[in-house]
């Protein structure tokens, strides 16, 4: 029989992705294991390989298609000795993409003409004309579309209230923005709340419209977001309104690190490439960073934590992930068990990890998970910022520009290079002294980076 091929899940979080090549075309015969598409999520490239062993019957969704769900069918594959043409016709009993059936169906309610319905009942307070009777309901919940539901849910429309105009007195968008306009149907107050204690809603962000009327028409030009500008958007809003963030900026000296570097990168011997030869590694400022994050978090494990609702999460090693600025976006690759690794192989990490990075080329187990990060912008001479802690981290560590300071010691006024570094924290996980403690050890290890060689 016809065997469905579906759009797979790449990661734990992803939902949708873009089809972005095919590598067999219909009539080609593939084996397990054969590469037969690149799909884009977000953040990567990801090469699909085949399952099953048979003939490509059928290429359902074309290369370049965005948005494709996942577990939507994108081709069907026809079984060993079976005719390729019946299982172009026989497959593709799966569910067809939500991106593509939702609007339309969307559409044809809202365009529906409004069906006959029966007068409500009189009731001694008259209600608005938008909810003089309740719509029929499917289970406990009123019978409406997700655009209507979404409306209702963004304004605190009772949709219980809401009389329905679309097919078998469905609510739709127009019946969901009658009752805004007539201020009724609104979601009844919690039982016993005073009026007082109510909370205002929170304030809804412009709409498209109302952003570009206040622009001269022809000033500008409308750039589509892409998928990974997306996703940021959505977890940063998430970041900012679920996590109470907590700062703490400390000044570290790095003087002796510069020192100690020049040192390392000096001692580094030499290897033969197609180049010619190269040093076998040159350390960079963020590379000792990195280690001497991971080592603060090994000495302070009460702040190597992940905040669930349920449990704390007490990790056993120091995943660092390592924001990197690449074209539309960031990503944050992660150097795993960093607390147990030399300089030298953190750099060479590094370097392969922000490389495959910038071309997308990252697997989701290299940018996903990780304990901590560290974001630097000192290279663009930002002196100093707070960077917003990325869930399931409960700590991100912004660093800000080395720059030669005057430093008052023992009474004496002194010009030293100085850094200053800000650590936010998820207070649920990691309070005010905890982090103090964790900024305190960072500290230390950037100021005697000797000890990070040992």
């Amino acid at each position: 029989m016809p065997i469905n091929i579906t759009m797979p899940a790449l990661s734990p979080t992803m939902e949708e992705g873009n089809l972005a090549k095919w590598l067999v075309k219909e009539g080609d015969k593939v084996t397990s294991g054969d590469v037969i598409a690149e799909i884009e999520t977000d953040k990567a490239t990801m090469e699909v390989e085949a399952v099953d062993e048979g003939t490509v019957a059928k290429i359902v969704v074309p290369a370049g298609t965005e948005g494709v769900k996942v577990n939507a069918l994108i081709a069907i594959l026809a079984g060993e000795g079976e005719d390729v043409a019946a299982a172009a016709k026989g497959g593709g009993d799966v569910a067809a993409p939500a991106k593509a059936d939702a609007p339309k169906e969307e559409k044809k309610a809202d365009a529906a003409p409004e069906a006959p319905k029966a007068e409500a009942p009189q009731v001694a307070a008259a209600p608005s004309p938008a909810a003089t009777s309740a719509p029929a309901k499917t289970g406990d919940r009123p019978f409406s579309s997700p655009l209507a539901r979404r409306i209702a849910k963004d304004a605190g429309i009772d949709l219980g209230a809401v009389t329905g105009s679309g097919p078998h007195g469905r609510v739709i968008k127009k019946d969901v923005e009658a009752a805004i306009s007539g201020g009724g149907a609104k979601a009844a107050p919690v039982a016993g709340a005073a009026p007082s204690a109510a909370v205002p809603a929170a304030p809804k962000p412009m709409s498209d419209d109302a952003v570009l009327k206040l622009f001269e028409q022809g000033s500008y030009e409308l750039v589509p977001h892409d998928g990974m500008r997306k996703t940021i958007a959505k977890r940063l809003l998430e970041a900012k309104s679920t996590v109470p963030h907590f700062y703490l900026t400390v000044d570290c000296e790095l003087d002796a690190l510069l020192a100690l570097r020049a040192q390392i990168n000096a001692a580094s011997p030499m290897r033969k490439t197609e180049k010619g030869d190269v040093p076998a590694y040159k350390l960079s400022v963020n590379d000792m960073i990195i280690k001497a994050m991971a080592l603060a978090l090994r000495d302070v494990p009460e702040a190597n934590v992940s905040w669930t609702e349920a449990n704390m999460v007490k990790h056993k090693h120091s995943d660092v992930g390592v924001a990197v600025s690449i074209p539309g976006g960031l990503i944050t690759p992660i150097i795993r068990k960093a607390e147990e690794k030399t300089l030298s192989a953190i750099s060479n990490e590094m370097k392969d990890l922000a490389k495959r990075a910038r071309d997308r080329k990252l697997k989701p187990e290299e940018y996903q998970g990780g304990t901590t990060a560290v974001s630097n912008l000192g290279m663009f001479g930002v002196r100093d910022f707070a960077a917003i802690i990325n869930p399931p981290h409960a700590t991100i560590l912004a660093i800000g520009a080395g720059e030669e300071r005057a430093v008052v010691k023992k009474g004496e006024i002194k010009v030293a290079t100085v850094m200053s570094v800000t650590l936010s924290t998820d207070h649920r996980a990691v309070d005010g002294a905890l982090g103090a403690e964790l900024a305190q050890a960072f500290k230390r290890h950037i100021e005697n980076p000797m000890g990070m060689l040992v």
